[in-house]
């Protein structure tokens, strides 16, 4: 399995070797209950801490402004019940986007369901929302904005920051959901109109099971987890240690290495853009061309999108793990995608989309393997659809 070549690191990214090494005492020598007043549960505590400073100090952020979750699922959940619960959900409204994640829009229609109101804004054909249609969307009872800063089927990134300012000028908090944006953009929470923001471990190169939810310093959360009081009182349970530390860990590379890192990405991803519209007639780019995360890819095929399965088959005997869409809608893999369907495209190429994201592990060999290996795979594919037609 050593001459593989991983390219979905939007879905999960390999754990850090630095990230394990982290981890691995908080898992057979320091194992105290964090909550514990001995020396042991002491330990765990000061490690508890300490990763909260360094996830605070990716997002520009105080450590008391981090609670950790149990990924990003449920820190978008806090987010959302929490500010909604808080106000009271009947007759409260919520905006947020046509191509949010299903850990926003389902939490949305559970949210309906106690009696709230939600508005999905679209988007452009090039995945973007508009802040136009956002300032519209706003009323007096709405109690949120919730739009995430970058997708996890496009890679397109939103411009956070304005329409964090538009909220802001209403008087409505904002949340992003920027799961696949940390560790791979900047966020100053000193200087961002953010009031939430949910993260999560295992798309940083960190673990699986761990994420966090920053909250700026007043923000009023209905606490989803009552119990012990943990986590200042919005997410009991006892802590995952030897996972937080990993978050940690991650948080402090991610720190130290985004800029240069995100440079590479760009160069890779666009060695990638380029070679593939070079050598396939038919491929087609989904999202904004440059309005994207550093390492990310979304493709089509005209007149092949029917075949996307087989084309992932075939790239996975050929030694690639890629994806179609996102790993979140894999049960869901003969559906079309909300969020392509959302950018207009039709039901067939909605379901037929070619997902490639890059991580800190991937190199150009790898990049120019694939450039030899794609068009190959997609030239062997039967034509269907309107291609087939217009034969």
């Amino acid at each position: 399995m050593s001459d593989r070549v991983y390219f979905d690191n939007a879905a999960t990214t390999a754990p850090d070797p630095r990230v394990l090494e982290a981890m691995r005492p908080y898992l057979d020598r320091f194992w105290g209950n964090p909550s514990s007043l001995y020396a042991e549960g002491r330990q765990a505590r000061q490690a508890v801490d300490r990763a909260r400073a360094q996830v605070a100090s990716l997002l520009g952020a105080e450590p008391d402004e981090i609670v950790f979750t149990g990924g990003g699922t449920e820190a978008d959940n806090m987010a959302l019940q929490g500010v909604l619960l808080a106000a009271g959900a009947s007759g409260s409204h919520l905006v947020t986007s046509a191509i949010e994640h299903p850990a926003i829009l389902a939490c949305c229609r559970q949210l309906e369901r106690l009696g709230a109101t939600v508005t999905e804004l679209p988007v452009t054909s090039d995945g973007l929302v508009d802040p136009a249609s956002l300032e519209a969307a706003i009323r007096p009872e709405t109690r949120l904005v919730s739009i995430m800063a970058a997708n996890n089927v496009t890679g397109t990134i939103q411009p956070i920051a304005e329409l964090a300012h538009i909220a802001h000028r209403r008087g409505v908090p904002f949340h992003t959901d920027a799961v696949q944006a940390v560790g791979k953009m900047p966020f100053d929470m000193r200087t961002q109109p953010i009031d939430l923001l949910s993260l999560s471990g295992h798309k940083l190169h960190g673990p699986k099971g761990i994420g966090a939810l920053y909250v700026r310093q007043g923000m009023e959360l209905w606490p989803i987890l009552p119990g012990g009081g943990q986590e200042g009182g919005r997410r009991s349970g006892t802590e995952n240690v030897p996972a937080i530390v990993g978050l940690g860990q991650a948080a402090e590379l991610a720190a130290a290495e985004r800029s240069e890192e995100a440079a590479r990405l760009v160069s890779l991803r666009d060695h990638l853009i380029d070679g593939i519209l070079a050598k396939i007639d038919n491929a087609y780019l989904i999202g904004h061309r440059w309005c994207r995360l550093p390492g990310h890819i979304c493709l089509g095929f005209d007149g092949q999108e029917g075949e996307a399965i087989k084309l992932l088959l075939q790239l996975d005997q050929e030694g690639f793990a890629i994806s179609s869409g996102s790993a979140c809608s894999a049960i869901h893999a003969g559906q079309p995608s909300h969020v392509l369907a959302a950018l207009g495209l039709d039901p067939l190429k909605a379901r037929g989309s070619l997902r490639i994201s890059l991580g800190r592990f991937n190199t150009l060999d790898e990049a120019d393997r694939f450039l030899e290996v794609l068009p190959r795979a997609v030239a062997s594919l039967r034509p269907i659809g309107r291609l087939a037609k217009a034969g």
